[in-house]
């Protein structure tokens, strides 16, 4: 008996050592094509260098991407309960809005499919990260205008940390983006990776 009870605890004691899958927390992305690697294979995309800077780092976060091209904000309202459930994130990265705007749907929409997905992923207990989009031009300046605001607006109401342009210094280099001019080439992933790290670095526990 006494053995038996030297090799339990043990096992508590790997289970619940620092580091172990035990204490591993996750960070979901919930986002579009930007996310989901769109033209090239998923080990280039920015959700997997993101999972490797943490290994490299030892830091004891598991990324959850469940971004799907084409994804716009509905869909996102549909997926997230289920997905809040399944994998219960410390963080929710929520990068969609971007094939709403690409649509021409309301603004209003837009707006309130995303407080949606924000307030639903707070009551969980994760805190959220808010990637800011922008839309071209030939949308109509207050169209546009309108839709990249929108994005701080709720992160200033709900006080969630914004990334305000996701795409700077890449979607006017046209090395840096695919022939059609909306998503991202395989070198601007680790610039996608830059922009958002300076704030998820800041909500990891390690």
């Amino acid at each position: 008996m006494t053995a038996r009870l030297a090799v339990l605890w043990l096992l508590i004691g790997l289970l619940y050592s620092p580091g172990s899958l035990a204490l591993q927390k996750n960070v979901l992305i919930l986002g579009d094509s930007i996310s989901a690697a769109y033209g090239m294979s998923l080990e280039e995309g920015w959700a997997n260098l993101l999972q490797s800077r943490l290994q490299e780092r030892g830091i004891s976060y598991q990324v959850i991407n469940s971004s799907i091209s084409g994804a716009d904000s509905s869909h996102g309202v549909r997926a997230l309960p289920g997905l809040l459930e399944q994998h219960q994130p410390a963080i929710l990265v929520l990068e969609l809005g971007g094939n709403d705007g690409l649509r021409g749907y309301p603004l209003k929409r837009l707006r309130e499919n995303l407080q949606s997905m924000i307030s639903l992923a707070q009551q969980a207990g994760a805190q959220v990260i808010l990637v800011g989009m922008q839309i071209p031009p030939n949308y109509g300046t207050r169209y546009a205008q309108g839709f990249s605001s929108s994005y701080q607006q709720l992160a200033t109401a709900n006080s969630i940390v914004l990334v305000p342009q996701f795409l700077e210094n890449i979607a006017r280099q046209s090395d840096m983006m695919q022939a059609d001019g909306i998503h991202p080439t395989p070198a601007a992933q680790a610039l996608l990776l830059e922009n958002l790290w300076p704030h998820l670095e800041a909500l990891l526990d390690d």
